[in-house]
């Protein structure tokens, strides 16, 4: 079973910034598609971004467009989530999953592999 490492999680303040980052095999990085999710207690796990294998096309959740990157770094096999201006509704649980798939997808059934997550906590 493929492994993702989380990290990057922590506390800040509103208005600052995180940067998340996912590692994985260098087979899984190669060939599939990653995506970032989210889940706050008493909320459904949701979508927040996402890194197709194809073209490298990128996807957003509406509620974090402009505010969050998402990257992937060849020489390190790993996905990264950059997230600045952040906002304490932006608190949750986050997890990577992997999808092999060449496209993103919205269903989360559809990932194949998930990591244990990273916590981030925004204050007001």
């Amino acid at each position: 079973e493929e492994q993702l490492v989380e990290s990057g999680g922590g506390l800040v303040q509103a208005g600052g910034s995180l940067r998340l980052s996912c590692a994985m095999s260098a087979f899984v990085f190669a060939q599939d598609s990653i995506g970032w999710f989210r889940q706050a207690p008493g909320n459904d796990r949701e979508g927040v971004a996402c890194i197709s294998h194809l073209y490298e096309t990128t996807l957003y959740a509406d509620s974090v467009k402009g505010r969050f990157t998402i990257s992937r770094d060849t020489a390190k096999n790993t996905v990264y989530l950059q997230m600045n201006s952040l906002k304490p509704e932006d608190t949750a649980k986050y997890y990577c999953a992997v999808l092999d798939y060449p496209v993103c997808k919205d269903d989360l059934t559809d990932y194949d592999y998930w990591g244990h997550g990273t916590q981030v906590t925004v204050s007001s």
